[in-house]
């Protein structure tokens, strides 16, 4: 059995879909495994890391010749789909609610597909699950991002020529993103507050020692534990809730999105406008459409003295903790498929296995694609 792991071509990714630890134990299971130059490098780990592992080290797509397994940080590009050989298993990030040609080109070359960002939100799978790793790294930076935007400091001090305020931060959504976000700001000495559908966070809000912000709605969590989307009353009633509180914060943090839909508008321009000169927005929904209609994808709009930070990719930006947190999940997962002999098996009774696999036989094949 061949495990490859190719280098990431999408502009600016910097992670790559195995550490040298997670080389080890594939090794350990009996399986070869390849690594792309220069693929670690982004992530602070080098070839020699890599060989040291046990890998092989090999230049360009011939990494995936003959493989039974590609993992990836993204979705391949044709090139390498071309280069791999029919039925392998391509297992990571792959964006399945993305752009559906590409989608069906994707399946079209053959390759059994695992989107992992299709987890099921299950106890046994929280130790598979990239959305919650790479998300829980992504509230952190944010708050870091905000900080040195901001033109002040978070925490309170006391000095003899006068007393520092604390800086006020908002969080808008209670996700794994939003909860680290929350402890980062507090971390930092600021006053916060966080705001979310599901009243069922409050308790995780105030654990936190931030004051939860909440407007009285009907049960607005998923089966899956996501934030379902609001009713037009709804929407208006949270809309007036978070008008009052967002002029008096100096951050405000949005993390909402549905899955498979576009990110619902939480600061309208209108309130933007309402905020100080000097505030700062970081909307981690941007690679959605954004919870602001003013953010933009990698950019920092300033708008009435108002900062809106739309970068991409925040758990990217700390690859060096973001890689080996995702090639551990991806590790776990692929512990269902390889068994103790070496031999693969896809058991689509398992719902971790079902749940995630998307293409198979040259045709998209989750429920996610079936009405459209």
């Amino acid at each position: 059995m061949k495990i490859a792991i190719p280098a990431e071509s999408h502009p600016g990714e910097a992670r790559v879909a195995a550490s040298p630890d997670v080389v080890k134990a594939y090794i350990k299971k009996g399986a070869k495994v390849a690594v792309q130059s220069g693929a670690g490098l982004g992530s602070n780990i080098s070839d020699d890391d890599f060989k040291a592992a046990g890998a092989e080290i090999v230049k360009g797509e011939a990494v995936v010749k003959d493989a039974d397994i590609v993992l990836t940080i993204r979705r391949p590009g044709e090139k390498l789909l071309k280069a791999m050989k029919e039925g392998a298993i391509v297992a990571g990030g792959l964006e399945p609610y993305g752009d559906r040609k590409a989608l069906e080109d994707f399946a079209k070359a053959g390759v059994t597909g695992f989107a992992m960002e299709l987890m099921p939100r299950i106890t046994r799978a929280q130790a598979m699950d990239i959305l919650s790793s790479q998300a829980n790294l992504a509230g952190y930076k944010a708050v870091i991002e905000a900080g040195a935007a901001f033109g002040r400091a978070f925490p309170m001090m006391m000095t003899a020529a006068g007393t520092v305020p604390a800086a006020k931060v908002f969080i808008m959504g209670v996700g794994v993103a939003g909860l680290q976000a929350i402890a980062t700001a507090r971390r930092l000495g600021a006053i916060v507050s966080a705001t979310d559908v599901r009243k069922a966070t409050e308790e995780q809000v105030k654990s936190l020692g931030a004051k939860f912000v909440y407007v009285d709605l009907a049960e607005a969590a998923t089966a899956a534990g996501y934030a379902r989307e609001l009713t037009a009353e709804e929407k208006a009633k949270q809309a007036e809730l978070v008008a009052s509180h967002i002029k008096s914060q100096d951050v405000v943090i949005t993390t909402a999105l549905i899955p498979g839909r576009p990110a619902p508008t939480l600061i309208t321009k209108e309130m933007v406008e309402s905020m100080k000169p000097g505030s700062i927005i970081v909307d981690l929904a941007v690679e959605r459409g954004g919870n602001c209609p003013l953010s933009k994808p990698d950019q920092i709009v300033e708008h009435k003295g108002v900062k809106i930070i739309g970068t991409l990719n925040l758990a990217g930006r700390l690859a060096g903790n973001a890689t080996p947190l995702f090639a551990k999940n991806i590790a776990n997962f692929l512990d269902l498929i390889i068994q103790k002999d070496g031999s693969l098996k896809i058991d689509e009774a398992d719902e971790c296995i079902s749940g995630t696999l998307i293409a198979k036989g040259g045709k998209l094949v989750h429920k996610i694609y079936e009405a459209k």
